[in-house]
């Protein structure tokens, strides 16, 4: 079974740093697109980092400068770190990539469970 497992939220202060793991584990023929969402309650799910197949990113413009995305396709975990956090950054956080299993020749998207990440001021 395919799935996506994050980690490394967790409550930091304000201009802190925190760095976020997605593993994709199961039978995974092709690692394709990785990002990164964040949603607070009462929200939309909001893009916050995205990289293409070829490795290609770009990022919330509220982020720009402050979080890396990056991605180990051999490893096929994405990792976002985030620096000089804010306390509007607050929220919980989805792994989202798009998957092509190895009994499919079609690729899937999928997300992961989520894992919160408070900043306090």
């Amino acid at each position: 079974q395919v799935q996506l497992v994050e980690s490394g939220g967790g409550l930091v202060q304000a201009g802190g740093s925190l760095g976020l793991s997605c593993a994709a584990s199961g039978s995974i023929f092709r690692v394709g697109a990785m990002g990164w969402y964040r949603q607070v309650p009462g929200k939309q799910r909001e893009l916050v980092a995205h990289s293409t197949s070829d490795g290609i990113t770009n990022y919330a413009d509220s982020v720009k400068g402050r979080f890396t995305i990056s991605v180990d396709k051999v490893q096929k975990i994405a990792y976002l770190q985030m620096n000089g956090l804010k306390p509007e950054d607050t929220a919980v956080y989805y792994c989202n990539a798009l998957l092509t299993p190895l009994d499919s020749e079609t690729p899937n998207i999928y997300w992961g469970q989520g894992t919160q990440v408070t900043v306090s001021s």
